[in-house]
């Protein structure tokens, strides 16, 4: 049997209790997308109650859960051994993590539903607003530095060498015989910001044109895209997984996917779309459950490293663009600016986004239905 699973199998087995979409998200992260860093035989710790085996202030070691968009793998698993050795300094501690990563509406889902993540590293707020409706974050996420974010980016197109097709701009995906590649908003994060960053440039080149917001061209727009769309894959990671296999001669997708695959060798071209929207991704503890297996230090202190320049700095190699202003003046000249940046403020905010576009006779479901 391998080592420690005995002990995952039972959460896998409590997992199954949960319904639906809640139990089949948990079974996939915990069984599959679960790894540990950090030392020793490099099995899955589970998250049950009093993995921490040590205060924070004494010796051992102690076990950090942690629960994060697939995006965000390569620089957080660089990051981790960073804080763990700053830690061990600190305190004399010794930090081991196991990880969960998947689409971040997908991993918000799980924890809701029953995963014991310690720390959430997702997408979007909105997604931690599921798991802080779900009761389990207690604290305002959002009175720490940067609003609770952790990383910047922005929604850029990607083309095979050369950019062969000519692409310039969003209104090129319109054209004919282009075939288009983006994650499924209803389980990827990443998804809504690109379906949001479409939408608003059709907003922006209305208001440009008119002095003045049209939904329904902004909609006509989307829909235009959404036609030449010939995959949507369950996370940004996958939709960058089949690009690289051929799918598609164009994905919309975050800045730092292509930036992290081109520092890699790989050969993409990078568009830097007239008008975009700005990317925020936040973290939180998930204060029930660091409280609950005695890990509420070592949580807290995880979350306040990824603000800090170290952290910071890995994100920035990474392709992402840092909130810490020493590092992001530093980082500058390394990203294209776009003509026109927006935030998400221009849409209306994250509830008006997810009633506009996303619910259930929204914008999005429009497009996708024909309407």
């Amino acid at each position: 049997m391998i080592p420690g699973s005995r002990q995952l199998t039972r959460q896998i087995r409590r997992h199954r209790r949960l319904p639906g979409l809640a139990a089949l998200a948990a079974v996939m992260t915990l069984a599959w997308t679960v790894t540990a860093c950090g030392g020793g035989s490099g099995e899955a710790q589970p998250a049950a109650s009093g993995s921490g085996s040590a205060s924070a202030s004494g010796k051992g070691s102690v076990t950090l859960v942690i629960g994060a968009y697939s995006v965000a793998k390569d620089a957080l698993q660089e990051i981790m051994p960073e804080f763990r050795e700053e830690w061990r300094q600190k305190t004399g501690q010794d930090v081991k993590f196991q990880e969960s990563y998947d689409a971040s509406g997908t991993q918000a889902r799980a924890i809701a539903g029953g995963f014991e993540a310690d720390v959430a590293v997702l997408s979007m707020e909105g997604d931690i607003d599921k798991v802080e409706r779900a009761g389990l974050i207690k604290n305002d996420w959002r009175s720490g530095p940067n609003g609770g974010m952790i990383t910047r980016s922005i929604v850029v197109m990607g083309t095979r060498e050369g950019n062969p097709l000519g692409i310039r701009d969003f209104d090129d995906l319109t054209k004919p015989g282009v075939k288009v590649l983006y994650p499924n908003p209803q389980t990827s994060g990443g998804a809504q910001w690109d379906i949001n960053a479409l939408y608003g440039a059709g907003l922006k080149e209305a208001e440009d044109k008119t002095g003045r917001k049209d939904p329904a061209a902004a909609k006509m727009f989307l829909a235009a895209v959404h036609r030449n769309v010939e995959s949507m894959d369950k996370s940004g990671r996958a939709s960058m997984a089949a690009f690289e296999y051929g799918v598609g001669d164009v994905i919309v997708t975050y800045e730092n996917e292509l930036l992290a695959r081109i520092a890699q060798g790989v050969k993409y071209d990078v568009v830097t779309p007239s008008r975009t929207i700005l990317i925020e991704n936040p973290a939180a503890v998930v204060d029930v459950n660091a409280d609950k297996h005695g890990v509420r230090a070592v949580a807290d202190a995880f979350v306040a490293f990824l603000h800090g320049e170290q952290a910071q700095t890995i994100f920035a190699k990474a392709g992402f663009r840092p909130v810490a202003a020493d590092v992001a003046a530093e980082w500058q000249s390394s990203f294209s600016q776009p003509k026109e940046l927006f935030d998400i403020g221009y849409l209306g905010g994250w509830d008006e986004v997810r009633s506009t576009l996303y619910s259930s006779r929204g914008v999005w479901y429009q497009v996708q239905a024909g309407q």
